[in-house]
């Protein structure tokens, strides 16, 4: 199981704004790209997006529903990966003063994954996610959303 935190000077309002974008998935979750939406509206319960994720001359064709989704403080989801199976991925956004604290919880949740689960792959899982936790990170703390929403309080003139 990977369990990874990260502070994010951002309140968790904000840090949810970037979550709600779904459009902007490619732009912090490692190895994704051209995401669509599916069903549903992002991140409502039972929303879907489908995307590709590279690993190499490999692309697989995954999509992602939401799970459980309680506005800045839950959002928890199923990624499937076909043949491979799903995992759960859990993010808590805790109030911490001001700035948010993060806590994200991916594990193998059915199919060969759970199977093939071992030491090693949570130390690549630790890998990626610290990578996607940094640029979560910046992308909340930069104050904007990667479609270009603003997130936080207005700009002062």
């Amino acid at each position: 199981m990977a369990v990874r935190h990260r502070l994010i000077r951002k309140p968790p309002e904000a840090v949810w704004a970037v979550l709600s974008d779904a459009e902007g998935f490619e732009h912090w979750v490692v190895g994704t790209s051209r995401v669509r939406s599916g069903e549903g509206r992002w991140p409502e319960l039972g929303a879907t997006l489908r995307y590709e994720i590279r690993i190499g001359p490999l692309t697989l064709r995954n999509r992602t529903i939401v799970r459980r989704s309680e506005a800045a403080r839950v959002l928890e989801l199923e990624a499937d990966s076909g043949a491979l199976g799903t995992a759960r991925i859990a993010m808590e956004l805790r109030p911490w003063g001001e700035h948010t604290l993060l806590i994200l919880d991916e594990h193998p949740l059915r199919g060969p994954g759970g199977a093939l689960h071992n030491g090693l792959l949570d130390a690549a899982q630790q890998l990626r996610h610290r990578a996607m936790l940094r640029r979560l990170a910046r992308l909340c703390e930069a104050g904007e959303t990667p479609s270009g929403a603003r997130v936080g309080p207005p700009r002062s003139a």
